[in-house]
This record gives structure tokens, C-alpha cells and sequence, in this order.
């Protein structure tokens, strides 16, 4: 920040918010990140142009396959120097371990040193590899941290296991298996699992439903009492996101003491943004108020929610009345008749005789004749399984952008972008055709640097030019 002799105004620059730190460490010019978006929403064109901007993307893996996350970090790879920073999503995989521990190890084959943990609950092997084949000592005995974890968190007890060190167990374990040295087991008890937290308030997709202003003083709270018990010699850093959509938003979270901040819904309404044009058209003309929460497929039966586009869709209220159903009845066969007439051929197009047996023809191709077994002891979760097709094909025809059933579109997003909608009305960024992630996020870096000279002046008293 500097006053101007000439003009005495208080002037900062956009290159000023966030921590020099971490845009130090990372080699950025902008402390803004584009975060990841499922099956490659945040595509590989986002992230090259997030980072030949100054700034970090995250390609958006879930959804995807090995193959697939292959190829698209090896076309990252052909356009972008070693120098220039981006990442990947790691998404938490609570059943299937292994598929994480994969991915991590195409990350490391591939020279990857960042990645964004998303949906963790807890630190899992995967994780702890990627943070700790990272370590090394340098020349003078400094620890250096070569792989960088953003860490998504919305609840306190997920952000102490991020601050804290890699659980020792972990540790033991991936070096009784030779998957790290004995130097890096011993550097990764002296740092935390991620430098780097980003704190999600109410964000499109899966979501707790935090209120930032709330969230963001409780984490850096519990940071300080982290960094007290394990002085670290590198601060862990705070990001925010979820609802930032203007460059007051923007400005809001830096005062709020933001180390960086992530976009996300906005993002989505790109040129770069990795869905269809159809589902772009829509999202162009959203207000604030043109989200609601429905259930999550991928969690159905615990009611985790994610917040979606209800305008111009039926997907949220089909998916809340699924949800009803399946708390109410124990079984399929215990849905009255008038309430299956409503939703069978509506939502399914089918019966629920046929979508079961289509599952089951799934599970024998895939060699899960076991699962079969198991649903036909569970009435209750073998309704659920019946339920998360409707969720399935609401994604896939969102992908495929067919219009014809655009009604059941499940559009992840969340008011943030409803807000941009607003501030870009009227100009050339009115229409998504002109929508560059980089050319959005330095455009609302600066508005948003301006907006906060001139509220400090205001505050401080300093007269405007």
C-alpha cells in the first residue's frame, strides 16, 4: 500500500492483497486461485491461463479416470514451463483408497507438486505420500517443501488434521512399505500436512453451508494455537471461498485476513469452463437468488447436500422428493402406488423394476454379483441405489448439454455467480463468450484493490484526489 504525494490517496495495487508468502512460494503474481470443478469443468485451458496469468488453477479430475487425467496433464505439461504454477484435484475416496493412491502416484510419476484436496475428512496414505516424497533438507538445513497441499475445509477438526503433522501411524507405515525414506519420515513430524487451508463458506456443489464471517476468525484462531504448539517455521496460510463472485467479496476476504482466495462458480460460466454451451446459456442470466440445496448423489443416504441451479430446473425439488421418499419408506415395495406413478416415468423414465434390473446387468459386468446379494438383504440401500440413478442421468445430460431434458439438469453452482452476473451487466463481459477465467480474475483483482483504497481512505480520512 502507498499514499501518493500528488494526489494523497491511498493507492494499493492488485498485486498487493494476499500474503507475499504465498505468492513467494507458489511463484505467482496474484494471490487468486481458480479452484477445481468435477469431470474437468475446470479444464486444462483453464489452468494454462490461470497460470501464464500469474495465478493458480486446479484441473478438475473428479469423475475422471487415469487415462484421462493423463492426457490432459501431459497436454498441461506441453504448453506450460516447470516454472509456471498449477495443480490438480485429488478428490477423497472413502470406499476406495487405492483409487486415491493411484492418482497420487500418477501425480508423482508426472512431476506434479501441487495438488487440492477436496472432500477429506481425515488424513488418508494418499495424502501423506504426496506431502512427504516432497520433503527435503537444504544446504544449510532448512526444511524444503516441495509438494503443496491446498486443503479444502469447512469444519475445525478437518483443518487441525491439515494443520497438524503427518499422523505417525501413516508414517510408520508408508516406511515399513519403502515409500519414503527414512529423512522424509522424520522431516514430515516438523510440518503440517498442508501449508496451505482453504476455508469453503457456502460454496456451489457439495457444501456445509458456512457463513465466512464466521468460519474465517474460528480457523485463524485455531492456526495460531497450531503454529503455538508446533512452531513451524513457516506460517500456514488461510484462503476463502465460496460466494466470492465481486470484487467487494474479494475485498471483504482480504480484511478479513485472507491469505489468498479461490473462485469457483464463477468459473464455470467461462469460454475455458469444460461444459456444455447450453448449460453456460443458462447460467448467464442467474440472480443470486436462483440456487437451492437438494442431496448429494454421491452421499445420499447420510443427506450431505450440494447447492444447485433450481431456475428454469426441476432437479432440486425431484431430488429433495426422493430424499422424503427414501426416509419415509423402508423399502421400494413400500411406495404407494399413486406416489410411484408420480416420479417413475417423470424421473426415470422407467419403472423401478427396470432400473433395478439395469443395475443389477451393471454390477454382474463389472464382477459385483456380490453387491446384488448385499442389496437384496438391504431393502433400504438397495432404494438408495435405485434413487442415485436419477442423480446419475440428471449429471450425465447436464454434461452432454440435451436440451430436450434440460428440466432435470443437475448444474452445481452457487450464488457467487448470480452476484457477477450483476456486476457485468451492461458490459462486454455480459456474455459468457467473453468470459476468460484469467481476464475475470485480474479484472476483479483490480476492482477490488480499487474498492479498498478507497474505503480506506474514506476510513482514514485521507482525502481523494
Amino acid at each position: 500500500m502507498s499514499i501518493s504525494a500528488t494526489e494523497s490517496t491511498i493507492c494499493i495495487a492488485p498485486s498487493q492483497l494476499g500474503n507475499p508468502e504465498f505468492k513467494a512460494v507458489h511463484r505467482v503474481k496474484y494471490a487468486y486461485v481458480a479452484g477445481s470443478m468435477y469431470r474437468g469443468i475446470a479444464s486444462k485451458e483453464l489452468v494454462i491461463a490461470m497460470a501464464k496469468a500469474g495465478m493458480i488453477g486446479f484441473l478438475g479430475t473428479g469423475g475422471m479416470n487415469l487415462n484421462e487425467i493423463d492426457a490432459n496433464i501431459k497436454m498441461i505439461q506441453s504448453e506450460l514451463d516447470p516454472d509456471f504454477s498449477y495443480g490438480m484435484n485429488l478428490l477423497h475416496h472413502l470406499h476406495s483408497p487405492i483409487v486415491e493412491m493411484n492418482t497420487v502416484e500418477l501425480y508423482l510419476q508426472r512431476h506434479i507438486k501441487r495438488i487440492e484436496a477436496s472432500a477429506f475428512m481425515k488424513i488418508t496414505p494418499a495424502l501423506a505420500l504426496f506431502r512427504l516424497r516432497g520433503l527435503t533438507r537444504s544446504s544449510n538445513g532448512a526444511i524444503e517443501c516441495n509438494h503443496h497441499i491446498f486443503a479444502k475445509v469447512s469444519r475445525p477438526e478437518v483443518a487441525r488434521a491439515f494443520m497438524s503433522p503427518v499422523p505417525a501411524n501413516i508414517i510408520n507405515d508408508l516406511l515399513a512399505a519403502g515409500a519414503i525414506t527414512s529423512e522424509q519420515a522424520e522431516l514430515g513430524t516438523q510440518v503440517p500436512v498442508a501449508h496451505d487451508l482453504c476455508l469453503e463458506a457456502d460454496s456451489g456443489g457439495h457444501t456445509d453451508q458456512g457463513v465466512a464471517f464466521a468460519l474465517m476468525p474460528a480457523i485463524q484462531s485455531l492456526k495460531n494455537e497450531i503454529q503455538r504448539q508446533y512452531q513451524y517455521p513457516h506460517s500456514i496460510r488461510i484462503g476463502l471461498a465460496g460466494g466470492i463472485g465481486t470484487p467487494e467479496s474479494i475485498a471483504a476476504a482480504f480484511i478479513l485476513g485472507a491469505d489468498f482466495i479461490l473462485t469457483g462458480s464463477i468459473n464455470q460460466c467461462t469460454v475455458e469452463a469444460g461444459i456444455s454451451d447450453a448449460v453456460k446459456d443458462m447460467l448467464q442470466e442467474i440472480n443470486i437468488q436462483d440456487t437451492d440445496y437438494a442431496p448429494a448423489g454421491d452421499m445420499f443416504e447420510i443427506g450431505a447436500k450440494v447447492q444447485v441451479l433450481k431456475k428454469g430446473v426441476l432437479f432440486p425439488a425431484r431430488a429433495n422428493k426422493l430424499y422424503a421418499i427414501y426416509r419415509q419408506y423402508d423399502r421400494i415395495e413400500d411406495i404407494p402406488e399413486t406416489i410411484r406413478r408420480q416420479i417413475e416415468e417423470p424421473y426415470f423414465k422407467s419403472t423401478f423394476e427396470t432400473v433395478w434390473m439395469e443395475l443389477k446387468n451393471k454390477f454382474r459386468s463389472e464382477g459385483k454379483a456380490d453387491e446384488i446379494e448385499k442389496l437384496e438383504r438391504m431393502p433400504k440401500q438397495k432404494m438408495a441405489a435405485i434413487f442415485r440413478r436419477y442423480f446419475q442421468y440428471s449429471s450425465r445430460i447436464t454434461f452432454d448439454g440435451d436440451i430436450r431434458d434440460k428440466t432435470d439438469f443437475q448444474i452445481h453452482t452457487g450464488p457467487a455467480l448470480g452476484a457477477f452476473n450483476q456486476w457485468v451487466k451492461g458490459t462486454d463481459l455480459e456474455s459468457w463468450r467473453n468470459r476468460y477465467v484469467a481476464k475475470i480474475a485480474v479484472s476483479m483483482m483490480t476492482a477490488a484493490a480499487q474498492h479498498l483504497s478507497e474505503r480506506i481512505s474514506q476510513i482514514s480520512g485521507v482525502p481523494d484526489a
